[in-house]
C-alpha cells in the first residue's frame, strides 16, 4: 500500500496526530480525475457508496489475476493463498471493530441482509406475539422493514423513538417506551438521511439494564468514526464494505459469540455444515455457521485492503479532516437563498441534506449533474424522516476525507445556479 504524504497544504489539517494531505489522498481514488459533462467530477454521494482508493481495486484485480480459487475446501496451493487472506480480512475487520475474536464477525451481503440475519435467527428465538421491538424514526428502510416482517410473523410490535425538529433522538422518550415487554433494540448510529450521531453507547446501556439485547446499524458510521464494540458493549454491529471505500456484495456482522452460538442458520448449504445425512445436519461452528455457500472472496479480500488503507491514513485524522469539511459546507450552504437544511443536530457526521424553496429535489440534482457535482436526491431509503420533516424530497450531498472545500464551493455555486434558473 502506498504510504499517505503527509504534508501541510490548502485543504489539509495539521497538528499531533491529524495532519494529513487531501490532494495527496485524493491522488489514491483514480475516479476522481475524470470530468463529467466536461466538467472536473465533484463527488458528494459517498453515503450512497464511497469510491475505492487504487490499493483496493490492485488487490480485487491480483486476486482473480493470480489466487482464484474456493475457500476452506481445497489443499491445494490456491485454495490455501485464498483461504489465508480471506481469513487475514476477518481478522482485520474483527480488529477495526475491536471484537474480542475473529469468530464474532459474519461475514453477509452488506448490511441490509446483517440485520435481516439477526431479525430471522436471533429475532426469531427471542420475540413472540405482544413482545416489543423498538427502532427510531431515523431508521433506513433496512433497519425497519426487517423488523417489521418479525413482528407480521409472530404477533410482536414495533415501537419508534421520536426525533425532534433538529433530527436528534429523544432519550427521554425512549426511556419511556423500554418495558417489561421490550425484547430487543435496534438502532441507526449514524442516519443516512440526516447525518445526526446518535448517542449509541448511552442506548446500550438503557437497554442492557433492562437485560434487552442492542443492535446497531453501523454502515453510516464505520467509515467516518472509530467503532469500539467492546466499548459500546452492543450485541450485534453491521456495516457495508462498499461505504467503507471497499467492494460492493459485502457486509459484515459483530454478534456477541455466545448470542451467535445460540442463533440458528439463516441459510443453509455449504460450508455452514459439520455432516449431513438424509437424517440430520450438524451445523459448522461461528462464524461459519451462517456462512452458507460460496461467499464474495474477492470482495472480503478487499474489504481488508480498505481496512489497512483507513489504518494507513487514521481514523482519527479523517473524523478531524471531515469535521472541519462538514463545517465549512454547512455555514455555505445554509447562506443559499432559499435552501432549508434537514437535519441539524449538535452531533453530526458528514452529510448535509436540504431542500430549496420552490424547486423539487429532482431538478435540483438534473442541474447539479450537469455542473459535474454528484449527490443524492429523494427520499434516501428513509421515507418516515422526510415524513417526518414535511417534505416529499431532499436533496443530500454526502462527505468523505478525499473532499475539499473547493468542492464545496462548486457545489454553492451550482445551488445559485439552480435559483437563478428557477427565478
Amino acid at each position: 500500500m502506498k504510504a499517505v504524504n503527509q504534508v501541510a497544504a490548502a485543504d489539509t489539517l495539521s497538528g499531533p496526530r491529524v495532519a494529513f494531505n487531501v490532494e495527496r489522498i485524493r491522488e489514491d481514488f483514480p475516479v476522481l480525475k475524470q470530468r463529467v459533462h466536461g466538467k472536473p467530477l465533484v463527488y458528494l454521494d459517498s453515503a450512497a457508496t464511497s469510491q475505492k482508493p487504487k490499493v483496493v481495486i490492485d488487490t480485487v484485480t491480483q486476486y482473480y489475476l493470480a489466487e482464484n480459487s474456493n475457500i476452506h475446501r481445497g489443499i491445494h496451493f490456491l485454495s490455501e493463498q485464498a483461504t489465508r487472506a480471506f481469513e487475514d480480512s476477518r481478522a482485520k475487520v474483527a480488529r477495526f471493530l475491536n471484537a474480542s475474536t475473529a469468530q464474532e464477525i459474519v461475514f453477509v451481503r452488506g448490511a441490509t441482509e446483517g440485520i435481516n440475519l439477526v431479525a430471522q435467527s436471533f429475532g426469531r428465538m427471542r420475540v413472540k406475539a405482544g413482545d416489543e421491538i423498538i427502532i427510531s424514526a431515523m431508521e433506513h428502510h433496512s433497519n425497519i422493514v426487517p423488523w417489521q416482517i418479525l413482528c407480521q410473523e409472530t404477533g410482536a410490535v414495533l415501537r419508534v423513538v421520536p426525533i425532534n425538529d433538529r433530527g436528534e433522538f429523544l432519550v427521554d422518550e425512549y426511556a419511556k417506551l423500554l418495558s417489561p415487554k421490550t425484547r430487543l433494540v435496534s438502532v441507526v448510529h449514524v442516519s443516512n438521511a440526516l447525518g445526526t450521531i446518535n448517542p449509541v453507547k448511552r442506548i446500550v446501556e438503557m437497554a442492557h439494564s433492562r437485560g434487552v439485547p442492542v443492535l446497531i446499524d453501523g454502515a453510516q458510521a464505520a467509515p467516518h468514526l472509530t467503532v469500539d464494540v467492546g466499548e459500546l458493549d452492543c450485541d450485534f454491529y453491521v456495516f457495508s464494505s462498499h461505504k467503507l471505500f471497499g467492494p460492493t456484495g459485502v457486509g459484515v456482522v459483530y454478534g456477541k459469540a455466545h448470542h451467535l452460538e445460540a442463533m440458528p442458520p439463516y441459510q443453509g448449504g455449504g460450508d455452514m455444515i459439520l455432516s449431513v445425512t438424509f437424517e440430520k445436519t450438524l451445523y459448522n461452528v461461528i462464524p461459519f455457521k451462517f456462512e452458507a455457500g460460496t461467499p464474495h472472496i474477492a470482495g472480503v479480500i478487499g474489504l481488508g485492503a480498505a481496512i489497512d488503507y483507513l489504518d494507513g491514513v487514521g481514523l482519527d485524522r479523517i473524523a478531524a479532516y471531515e469535521s472541519g469539511l462538514l463545517a465549512y459546507a454547512t455555514e455555505a450552504v445554509s447562506a443559499v437563498p432559499g435552501v432549508r437544511l434537514i437535519g441539524t443536530a449538535k452531533e453530526k457526521a458528514s452529510i448535509v441534506t436540504f431542500v430549496l424553496e420552490g424547486v423539487h429535489a429532482h431538478d435540483i440534482g438534473t442541474i447539479l449533474d450537469q455542473e459535474g457535482i454528484a449527490i443524492r436526491t429523494g427520499h434516501h431509503c428513509a421515507q418516515p424522516v422526510l415524513q417526518r420533516f414535511g417534505v416529499p424530497a431532499t436533496a443530500r450531498a454526502s462527505l468523505a476525507f478525499y473532499n475539499t472545500r473547493g468542492e464545496i464551493d462548486a457545489l454553492v455555486r451550482g445551488i445559485r445556479k439552480v435559483t437563478e434558473l428557477f427565478g
